[in-house]
């Protein structure tokens, strides 16, 4: 066991936020802790920005400075400045979703091919990543995963779909660049693993270019793992693999319901807690083959990672195992881990201020739905507070 890892040590994990970096961060997860508040901050705000309320510089210098890297990719440069003195690497993040217009599309490509441009010049942003669903159609995700015939037109656009998927894959492969496929809904998860299987055998060959997304809080998703690293073994490519817990329960159990189907979530958290460090131990036991990033806030899975390398010898920044989290939280397991030499990066958003605003949004709700993550959140706050004076 690595006796030198502390998650407790406040004074390196907030080494790089100022006293009123600290302060915002206090009062911030102070209102996130209100459950009333988080619930009618969204519909308020969309109201504000509609009526041209002056609320933009408001959510700009509290929850997006805390959560985001800016606006542009040139804005995120203080923030990844200020990780990488910490020792963090940065994930740039263009975090629009949810459009369906061709021009958008072709946009957003354009923009994840200049994150990995960025990134190939600038040691401090090791991965990149994108979802789908920013450059191509939820409902024609929908279509292909319920596997319903598309109509010429329709066919013309997932061809689309699949030459921006390939274009960003191909950068990230030329430029020597990891990409990072992000895990969407469950109705549209089957369409993504097939592309992102399709991209591996591609790319993956010498080296981990590109990860597929497995959220365990889906019971059938450790199995996934499992039967992807065999279809890798026997293809001769390398598995990249990010292992997240997951993002969309509510809405997941919620459509099932409505639609009578059984629900894709496990049981209980404790399922999803297992079948996390069971694939966590999995990937330790073939890192020669499979690339993992362990996306998560769980200092347990965390403390587990760690100890598996130590374990069975494994170098802290052997490049084949990244520990991440997301910019403005558990900032205590991040630049604690990098203190230990750990490879770790940050997911860095960023983007219009309204197109980034539902990513904010459930930010705060997936907050509120751990409660117990943000009051670890505010009594380290507290603790480096006092021991500053």
């Amino acid at each position: 066991m690595n006796e030198k890892l502390s998650f407790e040590n406040t004074q390196i994990a907030f080494q790089h936020s100022s006293n009123t970096d600290l302060n915002r961060a206090y009062w911030l997860f102070r209102v996130i802790n209100v459950n009333f508040l988080v619930k009618i901050g969204p519909p308020v705000t969309n109201f504000f920005m509609k009526i041209g309320m002056p609320i933009k510089s408001l959510i700009k210098a509290t929850i997006f400075k805390h959560f985001c890297g800016g606006e542009t990719i040139s804005e995120c440069d203080k923030t990844i400045k200020n990780l990488a003195d910490g020792g963090v690497g940065t994930i740039l993040d263009y975090s629009i979703e949810g459009e369906d217009d061709e021009t958008v599309f072709d946009n957003t490509r354009d923009e994840i091919i200049r994150t990995v441009v960025r990134a190939s010049k600038d040691k401090a942003i090791p991965l990149t990543v994108f979802k789908v669903t920013g450059v191509g159609r939820l409902s024609l995700l929908e279509k292909m995963d319920e596997g319903l015939k598309l109509n010429i037109d329709e066919q013309i656009e997932w061809q689309k779909v699949q030459d921006r998927v390939l274009e960003i894959c191909e950068m990230a492969h030329s430029e020597g660049i990891p990409v990072m496929i992000d895990a969407e809904e469950s109705w549209i998860q089957k369409t993504i693993d097939h592309l992102a299987i399709n991209m591996m055998r591609f790319f993956n060959k010498e080296q981990a270019i590109v990860y597929n997304t497995y959220q365990m809080y889906r019971h059938d998703k450790l199995a996934s793992l499992i039967t992807d690293f065999t279809v890798a073994e026997d293809e001769g490519f390398i598995l990249g693999a990010k292992i997240v817990r997951g993002a969309y329960m509510e809405k997941e159990r919620k459509r099932a319901e409505e639609r009578s189907y059984p629900s894709p979530i496990q049981p209980d958290k404790a399922a999803t807690d297992r079948d996390y460090n069971d694939a966590l131990v999995f990937c330790a036991d073939h890192v020669d083959k499979i690339a993992i990033v362990a996306g998560t806030h769980n200092e347990d899975s965390c403390r587990l990672l760690a100890d598996l390398l130590d374990e069975k010898k494994i170098a802290h920044n052997n490049p084949h195992v990244y520990f991440s989290q997301l910019l403005g939280m558990s900032d205590n397991l991040s630049f604690n881990l990098a203190d230990s030499k750990y490879n770790v990066a940050k997911y860095v958003p960023y983007g219009p201020i309204k197109a980034v605003l539902p990513y904010l949004f459930r930010r705060a709700q997936e907050n509120t739905a751990i409660a117990g993550q943000m009051s670890r959140e505010l009594s380290l706050i507290v603790k480096e507070k006092k021991r500053r004076g």
